[in-house]
């Protein structure tokens, strides 16, 4: 039996747990099934109740208070414990059909798909173990990043990261739109969701610099704006180079408030997981009426 689902990940503040709620109501409104599932062991407010919840298992505030951890080290104490514990997850997905899409809402700490392989491991124990979950990763970046070119290649260097490590389809989605709406030109825009690495080159933020002309130290107290010193600004456009060059990331748009912008990236979903080839073909209409 098939089964389908989509990790949300991202920065904090990204608005992923906005986007899973948003994502829930369309799918009710598309008369489609979801089983939301909270792995952030720290969330507390959701519009729509986890029908999985880590905190049934483990909570990162009891972590930091028996374990004496800070919030970093408990986070990875609880995904441990996590995967240590695999039935707690495997047990309640066990019986989900096809018809539903699970959706995993991730905490904001990247390091966990960037830098450590705990969300790696998971996901394989997800996608290839007895319940063999047809999944795709969708990493959500705030869209005001744009407005700091430097930061949104960071972003986006993070994305790229989060694609390797995993090894599974993705979709990198620019969240927040609305944030943003106006302040962007649209043929500049056009170059964010395909990442030109000479967005560096004509930086507003440029004209407001005080660099110390000719310093090549990199140092920000020599330079006063840690972007803006050479040796960073050529780091920067290394980076943005290696992004560009590669074309692996490219960005959706999403604005939650708008309906069609939900079901636009629902169904690039929809082809990451191969959900449409699962659905079994509907019959033709046997009372086609004869004129």
């Amino acid at each position: 039996m098939s089964k389908f689902g989509v990790i949300i990940m991202g920065p904090a503040g990204a608005g992923k747990t906005t986007f899973c709620s948003a994502l829930i109501s369309h799918l009710r409104t598309l008369k489609r099934s979801a089983i939301y599932v909270n792995l952030d062991p720290a969330a507390t407010d959701f519009v729509y109740e986890p029908d999985v919840d880590i905190k049934d298992l483990i909570s990162l505030e009891d972590v930091m208070e028996e374990e004496g951890l800070g919030p970093n080290g408990g986070l990875i104490f609880c995904f441990e414990h996590l995967l240590e514990n695999m039935d707690f997850i495997t047990d309640k997905l066990e019986d989900v059909t096809e018809e539903y899409l699970i959706i995993i809402d991730m905490p904001g700490q990247i390091e966990l798909y960037t830098h450590v392989p705990i969300v790696p491991t998971l996901v394989k124990h997800l996608s290839r173990g007895s319940l063999n979950i047809n999944m795709c990763a969708a990493y959500l970046l705030e869209s005001t990043f744009i407005i700091d070119r430097a930061k949104f290649f960071a972003g986006t260097l993070s994305a790229m990261s989060a694609m390797l490590m995993l090894e599974m389809p993705h979709v990198n989605i620019l969240s927040k739109m609305d944030l943003v709406k106006g302040s962007v030109a649209k043929k500049d825009m056009k170059r964010f969701i395909d990442p030109d690495a000479a967005l560096l080159e004509d930086d507003p933020a440029d004209e407001a610099s005080f660099d110390t002309p000719g310093d090549d130290t990199g140092d920000p107290s020599a330079t006063g704006n840690l972007v803006g010193g050479s040796s960073f600004k050529r780091l920067n456009k290394a980076v943005a180079n290696l992004i560009e060059e590669y074309s692996m990331v490219s960005f959706l748009q999403l604005d939650v408030q708008d309906e069609d912008s939900v079901n636009s990236i629902l169904s690039y979903i929809d082809d990451c997981i191969q959900y449409h080839e699962a659905q079994e073909p509907r019959e033709p209409n046997d009372e086609i009426e004869m004129e």
